[in-house]
């Protein structure tokens, strides 16, 4: 991951990906997220809580922080067009 991936990564943390900015989902684009399983009894926001180039690092990310990685579904960030 280059500078500013790195960087725009640290950003992304926390927001939903719908809302990253152009320059953002450029900088992450071939990513993988990790966003919460929404469920009607929990009802997440949808949050990035994990960002890696594999499933493998954001289940890593995840369970550094000390959360459960089956209650969240990883998705690949495509370009923004």
């Amino acid at each position: 991951m280059n500078a500013n991936a790195a960087k725009d990564a640290g950003r992304a943390m926390g927001r939903n990906p719908d809302r990253l900015t152009l320059t953002e989902r450029l900088a992450l684009a071939g990513k993988c997220v990790a966003l919460e399983i929404y469920s009607p009894a929990t009802i997440p926001l949808r949050r990035i809580e994990a960002i890696g180039d594999s499933v493998a690092e954001c289940v890593h990310t995840l369970q550094s922080r000390g959360l459960d990685p089956r209650q969240f579904e990883f998705q690949r960030l495509a370009q923004p067009y």
